[in-house]
Parts: structure tokens; sequence; C-alpha cells
């Protein structure tokens, strides 16, 4: 509920002044904070957790926006209609038209805001197709951009505070720039190219971890969130770590601050303009996970790699004001297969399955030995073909598949190709392994006939790049995300050598969907569909304005940005 103290109460608490207090140092927080602050308010960042960056700094770091500059620099000229008609379509009935208008008009204008007045840089690559780029609408690419890499010496003694990369995607502890640099990676045993890029990487990582204590390249989310950090110290904007939000201050049906707790002090916090709620929605919160997750009927079925801070709180601080939050769409959140592996201390880890599904040589089979989806399309549709395979009341799991040759060459999962070793996964069961396949499904729990006679009505047609059960490699995205040496087809190749592999996956996410009900200027609404005067959300804890569904690389940052932008606009009056 929100603040009933008495008035002598409030006057005796301590108190900070301030036009716009922004809670959460994710993309969308931190977005919200530069802007309003580059408009001359007195702004205020608030960060429960010991680090800043949220899930941005563990993320690819890749944003989608249409019809941005960067695009016409490779002279890509976007009618707006055309991602408004794509957008249509993957939104389906939850199709939100002024908020699309919104982010379509505005998006443009943020990359370019961020992009000429603060140390945020992006880069966008010719050809990056929307993962359903045959749609109507979709394209091969001009919507998807990346963060570009960041020196960490920028952020000076701020550097010790922010967020780590997920470890399960880095390399001796090294980032791995999304895109070309994995590429590099992966060819390096068969390119001179690659192999001195390689070298030339590793070399500098080491130079910088006898230096520094670590890796001073920050690469992907982690330079997005260092980026935007080192935007709004540049405006002396404030963050506080260790400080979470216990209430909202809401007077007269309007919310005027918030109570901080910070350093063992309760501190009142006045926002004379507004408050922006950006806590990274709900993807640890098990009791909303458990109302809103289907395949997660007690709530712990599920397998977050963001922060374990997002529990949620932004969503509860909205609905005491009187918020609402979006219940009725078809995926509550960003859906990506992810395997638990065990890292070297005997810490869990998760990994997300990004890439490997659509490489030449992998399948993926449900316990039944049976294959259900296209392996290469995105994560996020991938994960909804497990929900539909899966037998009632059981766990929904699958395992990715591949031979030696296949996984010494790509790797799988949190395995590294060669010549990294493969013991650890092995010992930790991680990675299962079978000298034949019925061996192999055995270790794994699969049926192993009906596994068998999979894979060899795979190989079939497999060695001529064919897949006529789910026609893997028929899509722009699902050969983007193949290798491009292998022929005919990018995605497919046979599996017939052994020893055979398998990893299990299970469900996790790259971010909720279902988050607080907000208008075109990113302002909460109330259950009238009435704005909030002072209250604000953006980010995952705003209601994705995809519609449940995931249309291209960096649909959650993307509008984070966005629409951080524009709340940090309206608060400063500054808007349209």
């Amino acid at each position: 509920m929100a603040n009933e103290k008495s008035q002598e109460t409030r006057d005796t608490q301590e108190t900070y002044d301030c036009d716009a207090l922004v809670v959460g140092s994710g993309c969308a927080g931190l977005s919200a904070a530069v802007t309003a602050g580059h408009h001359g308010l007195k702004v205020l960042v608030v960060e429960k957790e010991p680090r800043f960056g949220g899930t941005t700094a563990r993320s690819g770091g890749w944003l989608w926006i249409p019809g941005t500059s960067l695009a016409k620099a490779w002279g890509i000229e976007e009618n707006p209609d055309q991602a408004r008609t794509y957008l249509r379509h993957e939104a389906g009935n939850s199709f939100d038209s002024a908020r699309v208008n919104a982010f379509l008009t505005e998006g443009p204008k943020a990359v370019d805001f961020f992009t000429t007045r603060t140390a945020v840089r992006f880069d966008m690559p010719l050809t990056f197709p929307d993962y359903h780029a045959e749609a109507p609408g979709g394209t091969q690419g001009g919507r998807s951009m990346v963060t570009r890499p960041f020196d960490a010496h920028e952020l000076g003694d701020a550097l010790k505070n922010l967020g780590s990369p997920l470890p399960e995607l880095t390399v001796f502890g090294m980032m791995l720039g999304s895109g070309k640099e994995i590429v590099h990676f992966m060819r390096a045993t068969r390119s001179i190219t690659s192999a001195a890029y390689v070298a030339k990487r590793l070399s500098k990582h080491a130079i910088d971890v006898m230096r520094n204590g670590r890796g001073m390249t920050l690469t992907n989310g982690n330079a997005l969130a260092g980026r935007l950090a080192k935007s709004a110290f540049d405006l002396k904007i404030p963050l506080w770590l260790n400080s979470p939000v216990r209430e909202l201050i809401v007077e007269n049906g309007v919310v005027r601050g918030a109570i901080i707790v910070r350093e063992g002090r309760t501190i009142r916090v006045n926002a004379r303009r507004g408050i922006v709620l950006a806590c990274g929605g709900f993807p640890h919160d098990v009791a909303r996970r458990q109302k809103m997750f289907p395949h997660a009927p007690t709530g712990m079925e599920h397998y977050s790699p963001g922060p374990t801070g997002n529990t949620g709180d932004g969503l509860r601080l909205a609905e005491s004001a009187g918020g609402r939050v979006e219940d009725s769409l078809p995926n509550a959140a960003a859906w990506v297969p992810v395997s638990v592996t065990t890292r070297k201390d005997g810490s869990k880890g998760v990994m997300p399955h990004f890439i490997d599904r659509a490489k030449p040589g992998v399948i993926a089979v449900m316990r039944d030995g049976q294959r259900f989806a296209n392996e290469g399309n995105s994560y996020h549709d991938f994960v909804q073909e497990m929900i539909k395979a899966a037998q009632p009341g059981e766990e929904i799991a699958a395992y990715l598949v591949c031979d030696h040759d296949t996984l010494r060459k790509y790797g799988l999962g949190c395995v590294p190709p060669r010549p990294m070793p493969l013991g650890h996964h092995l010992k930790t069961g991680y990675l299962k392994r079978g000298t034949t396949l019925s061996e192999l499904a055995a270790q794994a729990g699969i049926d192993a006939r009906a596994f068998e006679a999979t894979v060899a009505e795979f190989n079939t047609l497999a060695a001529e790049g064919r897949d006529p059960a789910f026609g893997k490699g028929s899509r722009a995205y699902n050969r983007y995300q193949g290798d491009a040496l292998h022929g005919p087809n990018p995605c497919i190749a046979p599996i017939q050598h052994g020893p055979f592999y398998a990893i299990k996956m299970v469900i996790g996410d790259l971010g909720t969907y279902a988050g607080i009900r907000t208008d075109a200027n990113a302002r909460a609404l109330d259950a009238d569909g009435q704005p909030i005067e002072g209250l604000y959300a953006a980010g995952n804890d705003m209601a994705s304005i995809m519609g449940g569904n995931y249309p291209g690389a960096g649909i959650t940052l993307g509008p984070a940005l966005t629409f951080g932008y524009i709340a940090g606009k309206h608060i400063a009056g500054a808007a349209a």
C-alpha cells in the first residue's frame, strides 16, 4: 500500500529532493535518467543490487529499432508502415497501435540523441534478418543494431560496480562481441584469418587481466550498460546502489516520491515531476511465475539467466499506486531454451541456447526420441514448440544432439569447440556421451528405438541439405545462424560419426513481457485506463509492445531505450 504515515513523521524523516527518480539501472532506467538529465532536470537513480546494469549488463546488447540513421547509412530507407505491418502481424490481437506508433516515431530519434549527445554508440550489420523475415513487413536487415565495444577505462572507479556478463557467455572471463567476433572464435581452427584474430584478442585480454585484474574491452550488453552509465555520470547524475524502494508515496492520487532504504537509513525521496519504474520485470518472482507461466505450475520449473534481483518490485510498486499488470498476452515472457550447468566452483549456471541449434549436424528431440521443431528457428518459437510437444504431467525438456565431429567443430551449449577440453562437462553430467545412439539414449533417458529411427530418417536426406520434416535452413534467420561455409544447406549435416552427445534443455527467459500497462508516453495506467500522475514504467517493467511474440534481435532493449527516452522527455515537459 502507499505510504500512510502522518505529516509529522514525514517531516522528521531524512529527505532527498529531485525532479525525477528512476528505479533501476538497466537500459530503460539509464535511458530515462540521461534523457531527463540532458533536459536540465535533477535526477536520482536508485538500484537495489550492489552493482548497476541489471539485465542489460548480461545481455547480448542488441536493439531492434526500425528506420534509424544507421539503416539509412546502408541505403535502407524504410517506410514506417512496413515495420508497423510487421508488428501488427507479430502482435496479433495484442497489437497496441498508439504505443507502436510512439515506438516507430521516437525510436530513431532516441538513437540519434544517444549517438550524438552521449557516450552511447551502435553498429548495424547490413544483414541481420528479422526472426520472421518472410512474414508481411519483415526484412533481411536494417532493424537490429549492436552496441559498439567500450573501453572500460572510461568508467574509472565506477567500473568495479558494473554488473558482470553471464559467465556462460564468456571465454576465459572475456566477453565476446556478438556477430563477427563469435564467428572468428568458431572458425579459429579452420581459418588463418580467424586464428590470427583470436590470438590477438586473447593476448589483449591477458594483458588487461595482468594490468587491471580483468578484461577492459566491454562488449554486448556490458558495453551498453557501461556507455549509458558513463553518459549519466557525465551529467553528474547520482546512482545509489544497495538502495531498494520500500514503497511509493501517493498523495491525492499523485505519485510524489518513494521511501528508499540506503545504508541502514530510511530516506524519503521527493520526486517533483515523476518516478520511472525500470526494475527488470519479474523473472525471479516465483509467485508471479506460478500465476503467469503455464509451464511452471509451482513457479519453480523455470530457469532464468537474468539477475536474481529481478523479482517484480516495479510491478508491485505500480499496483500499490493503482496500476495494472497486463495479463492477457499469449506469452508472459520472451522464452529461450536453456541448459543448467555446473561451474568449476560448484555453483549452477544457466546457458541460453541462441545459435548452436541452427548449426549443421545438430537436432533436438524430446524424451520420446522424436524431433518436434525446426531447430534453427528463434529461441522464443522453439520453446513454444517444446511446450506443445511435451507429454502432460512430464517435465518440459528437450535434448540437443550431435556427433563428435559437429561438437568439436562448433561446440554445443557451454561446451566449447576444439581445442578446448570436454572433461569438466562430461564429469558433471552436463554433456551426455554414448559410443552409439542407443547408448547415448540410455545415458540421457531418451527412447532409444524411436531416437535411432529419428536420426536415420534425418540422415536420409541430410547429405543433400534437405529437411522435409521441419524445413531447417528454409528461413532467412535459420541460415543466418547456420554455417555459411557449409553447403548445400548451412543448417543441415548428417549425424553419423560417434561418439554421440546430448545436452538437456529446459525453459528460461530473456525478460518478461507481462508488465505494467502504460500509454504512449510510458505513463502507468490505472484500472480505468487513465494515466497515474507522476508514475512511469519502461523496459521489462512495462508491458511489451510485441504482443507476446519475438519479432527480431533486440526487441527488449530497443523499446527499453526508446520508452526510457520517451519517459525522460515527458517528465521534462519536452514531449511533442
